[in-house]
């Protein structure tokens, strides 16, 4: 009889789902569609904007009630909904939107009832006031958009409004109001988020709390208030009569608390977080005058033991806590007493405070946070006393405590109600197996970043119900175990584990992030991993057909993120990793894989992130007309070998934001199509054997400064020749600029004094010529290295490296006077160049350099005594110049005593150099007579000059007249002749005279 009523059951079910297929697929689609204007309104918005993440692909056709994140009225057609907040996503995907300003087109959409552009990025731009003439907006919300300014007062037009979200950032680009009477038009408003929005200098501040009488949820942390804005609420005893959540949290509260809370009988949650209740009057009896409510947060209150010591407060009033945070405060050593016997709490978080003792049981609590506390044992935490506990967070303690099994002595659990345990940066020792093991509701476990050892226990495979398991950055030993099928996020990153990847892993239907990076895995990947879709569906009958329950069809998910960089893995990489349509990150860098191929791409459409580097073993081989289906963000091909020559597949990818070429076998010039790509913001393709000029650098667009990676270029070892083009000034956004060692020839541009962000420069081995530009823009935080002798290779730590390395090229002139002011920099090389002149006096202003290299030079003149003003000076080498008297001494220099760094100076004399300086003689006399010497010289050169020039003057005077006077070019001869035959005589006579005497004679 049973068997037949399910019959029966299934039968009216399945004719019900048939009658219901067949009207969707049958009936008449009676859906209005989107009019022309307001599509060409969107899209005239999604061209404004910088979509990396391509969140409005599906903005294409004519109907733009199809599309995503649009929703339309099904009457009228007409757009009402905008839902364009940034997509929240735990595998760090880049997710948002980028403009400079919102787009005015929005205010065609004049039927909009919702609109969410939070969390995106509007670079500092103002609130448009057309915002203010979308009147039948009920919902808006523009919090953490990156908007700055005042709010328009437009924005109480919108008298429809029951929702408005405008928290800014805390620091940074922070919206402001100067007068908030445009609250008078939202009296329907229920939910107000203000936080972090400036209200100091805003007038009619008492509008927030008195002109919304159905405001329900009201969110002013941050707002800059002070005891004055609390006084003003006092006056009233209908003051938000409706509220349920109020924050008032990191404002300039202190003294007494006020008194009105206690008229709010609809209060559900308050915030005083930051409220300074020592500085009142009676500050250990303070909390007993306190009304209180379920859930409150008193967070960096200062409060200590004695505010909670059962003699200050009103323990009938607090027994109606649920939820309370007392985080960041000064509570220390013992646990209060008074928390134990408050049976009401559910939620408790006593995060960065001092507790060192043992944590009492408390029956009814369900989540406890005791992060960035002193405990020194994990006895005292109780975590396998805690049987009742749902979620702990024991994260954080500095020593990390031995981790230990639980005690055969103390009164175990016999079931543990843990669902989420996290425990990151708090433990040392062999991974807890048995106990943990044991914790069967456990659906999250995140042991990261602690000091864990020994193998990861097969009976964490038996925990059925485990979605999440971080394991990550430990020193966890042995083979990977095989997990349940429920886990969706697994990380088992920085261990020692060995072995091969398990091909059980193509059974976790469910994974969507999967990280073995950086362990000590061998073999080959697994098949499995890319055969997950197939997988899943025959997961899903043949349980069918052995009539278990089947996995819900909507629950089926693909792998998004997957990393299995550095490891040793070696052999082919499977073609199923091309099946992966969901894939948005690949990383299998740092191994020994084969040839990767077009068909390792064939489907992966959603693929933002690729890193196939550091495979010495890999070629890329694709052919020069693969057109592959994704668009990337981030790829890395360095270290590998690509075939035929300069991909030509990348000038289909218009959103790339990072390429790394670096030593791929690249050779030839750069493509005239890459001058037409967008510009990248980090692109690296040194150590290759590009040659040719620069000018075919991506040179596209604007300059996108919002995007968070650091912006560089690095085009050193090539064989790049001719001169810097005037292009890369356009660059003003870079940080990091590498042309070292190529063929450039040329001066150094003047213009690339505009790049401000600049931290590096590196020019070293090069041809160029020419003088050091004098950069007048050049600021502290500015540039630019070999530094200490040596290239150094900046990964993690560049960003906070400031060098200049202008090396081994052919610079002549003197050293700009201008270089001195760059007082944060660490690193200054100018070795093996023409360069002239002395060493500038004000050197000593550079208080931050370590390293110093102007060796292989002509520099002349007396070493400045300020150079022993550089207190941070390790490396120095003035070698093989024309410097000359005493070595200065004192300070950091006392520390360099290597003669080499001297060598090559004639006239140097003083310590650490053998030779003596004569008679002692004193430094500023010997500058004196330097300058002396120095003065002479000048004016005999300058006597010379004098000399040439008079005659040059007075030759060319005489000779340039008679060119063009004939008849004083007669005269002149003809008085030379006459004068001739004069003296011609008189000689004649003379001897003639002289002979007659000596006959006389």
């Amino acid at each position: 009889m049973a068997n037949h009523r399910s019959l029966l059951i299934l039968l009216v079910l399945s004719i019900y789902f048939v009658a219901n297929i067949h009207t969707c697929l049958c009936a008449p689609n009676i859906s209005a569609v989107c009019s022309k204007q307001e599509r060409l309104a969107l899209l005239k918005f999604k061209h404004s904007v910088s979509d990396v993440a391509d969140i409005l692909s599906s903005w294409v056709g004519n109907d733009c009630c199809q599309w995503e994140r649009v929703h339309c009225d099904k009457v009228t057609g007409k757009v009402d909904s905008l839902h364009l907040r940034r997509r929240e996503d735990i595998y760090g995907d880049q997710d948002w939107l980028v403009g400079n300003e919102v787009s005015s087109s929005l205010r065609h959409l004049r039927n909009l009832k919702f609109l969410d552009l939070s969390a995106n990025d509007f670079r500092g731009s103002r609130i448009p006031e057309f915002i203010g003439s979308l009147k039948q907006l009920s919902y808006l919300n523009l919090s953490s958009a990156n908007f700055s300014g005042v709010i328009p007062p437009h924005i109480g037009n919108l008298s429809s409004l029951k929702v408005l979200d405008l928290a800014s950032f805390p620091y940074d680009n922070r919206l402001m109001s100067d007068d908030m009477s445009w609250m008078s038009g939202l009296s329907f408003l229920k939910y107000l988020d203000l936080s972090y929005v400036d209200l100091s200098k805003a007038q009619n501040r008492d509008m927030v709390f008195y002109l919304m009488p159905f405001i329900e949820v009201l969110s002013l942390s941050g707002c800059e208030l002070t005891n004055a804005d609390l006084g003003t609420l006092s006056n009233s005893s209908t003051t938000l009569a409706n509220i349920k959540h109020l924050d008032l949290g990191y404002n300039h509260f202190k003294g007494q608390f006020p008194g009105f809370f206690q008229n709010m009988t609809s209060l559900e949650f308050l915030d005083l977080s930051y409220f300074n209740f020592s500085l009142s009057r009676n500050s250990t009896n303070f909390l007993s005058t306190i009304h209180y409510f379920p859930k409150m947060r008193l967070s960096s209150c200062g409060l200590h033991n004695m505010h909670l010591s059962p003699n200050h407060l009103n323990f009938t009033a607090i027994s109606i806590i649920q939820h309370l945070d007392l985080s960041h405060n000064l509570i220390g050593r013992r646990f209060p007493s008074v928390l134990t016997n408050m049976s009401s709490l559910l939620s408790l978080d006593l995060a960065g405070n001092m507790l060192n003792s043992s944590v009492p049981i408390m029956p009814n609590l369900l989540r406890l946070d005791l992060t960035w506390n002193e405990f020194e044992h994990i006895e005292d935490v109780g975590i396998w006393r805690q049987c009742h506990l749902k979620e702990l967070t024991v994260s954080d303690i500095y020593p990390r405590i031995e981790i230990t099994d639980s005690p055969k002595n103390v009164s175990e659990c016999s079931e543990y109600a843990f669902e989420k345990l996290n425990l990151d940066l708090s433990l040392k020792g062999a991974f807890p197996a048995d106990s943990l093991g044991r914790m069967a509701n456990l659906r999250g476990l995140s042991l990261s970043e602690n000091k864990l050892t020994g193998p990861i226990p097969e009976s964490l495979g038996r925990l059925r119900l485990l979605e999440e398991l971080d394991l990550s950055q430990n020193q966890l030993t042995g083979p990977i175990p095989t997990f349940n099928w429920k886990l969706t996020t697994l990380d088992l990153s920085y261990n020692r584990l060995k072995g091969s990847i398990p091909e059980s892993f193509g059974s976790l239907t469910a994974l969507t992030y999967l990280d073995l990076s950086s362990n000590l895995l061998t073999g080959p990947i697994p098949t499995s991993l890319g055969r997950l879709v197939s997988l899943q569906l025959f997961f899903v009958y043949s349980n069918s057909l052995n009539g278990t329950v089947p996995v819900p069809i909507g629950q089926l998910t693909e792998l998004r993120y997957l990393d299995i960089s550095d490891n040793h893995l070696t052999g082919s990489i499977p073609e199923s990793i091309g099946q992966l349509t969901k894939l948005r990150k690949l990383e299998i860098s740092r191994n020994s894989l084969g040839v990767i191929t077009e068909a390792h791409f064939a489907k992966l459409s959603m693929l933002k992130e690729l890193d196939i580097s550091s495979n010495s073993k890999l070629t890329f081989n694709v052919s020069r007309e693969w057109k592959p289906p994704f668009q990337l963000i981030c790829v890395d091909l360095s270290s590998i070998k690509i075939i035929n020559g300069f991909p030509k597949w990348l000038r289909t990818q218009k959103k790339l934001k990072v390429l790394r070429l670096s030593n791929a076998s690249i050779t030839g010039p750069l493509p005239t199509w890459l001058r037409k790509m967008p510009v990248i913001d980090l692109l690296d393709l040194s150590h290759n054997k590009l040659k040719g000029p620069l000018t075919n650098l991506p040179n596209e667009g604007s300059v996108d400064v919002s995007y968070t990676v650091y912006k560089a270029l690095f085009l050193q070892d090539n064989l790049f020749n001719e001169s810097i083009p005037m292009s890369l000034c356009r660059r003003t956004d870079l940080e990091y600029l590498d042309l070292s060692r190529n063929r450039l020839t040329g001066r150094i541009l003047e213009c690339l004094g505009n790049m401000r962000n600049l931290n590096t420069m590196q020019f070293s081995s090069n041809q160029l010529s020419g003088v050091i530009p004098s950069y007048s823009s050049f600021s502290e935080e500015n540039l630019i290295q070999v530094i200490k002798g040596v290239s150094l290779e900046y990964t993690t730590t560049l960003k906070y490296v400031i060098n200049m390395d202008l090396s081994s090229n052919n610079l002549a002139g003197e050293i700009p006077v201008e270089l001195m002011s760059l007082s944060a920099l660490l690193g200054l090389n100018l070795s093996n160049n023409h360069l002239n002149g002395g060493i500038p006096d004000s050197i000593g202003n550079m208080k931050a350099l370590n390293s110093l290299d102007f060796s292989g030079n002509q520099l002349t003149g007396l070493i400045p005594t300020s150079i022993a003003a550089l207190n941070f000076l390790s490396y120095l080498n003035l070698s093989h110049n024309n410097l000359s008297g005493r070595i200065p001494t004192g300070n950091q220099l006392q520390t360099l005593t290597d003669p080499s760094i001297y060598v090559g100076n004639r006239d140097l004399c003083g310590v650490p150099l053998p030779k003596n300086c004569s008679n002692n003689e004193d430094q500023t006399a010997m500058h004196k007579n330097n300058s002396k010497a120095a003065n002479h010289k000048s004016n005999k050169v300058w006597f010379y000059m004098d000399i040439m020039c008079g005659f040059a003057a007075g030759f060319w005077g005489v000779i340039g007249v008679l060119l063009f006077k004939k008849h004083w070019r007669h005269k002149l001869f003809m008085f030379a002749e006459e004068t001739v035959d004069k003296i011609y005589v008189a000689v004649v006579l003379r001897v003639d005279k002289m002979k007659r005497g000596r006959e006389s004679a």
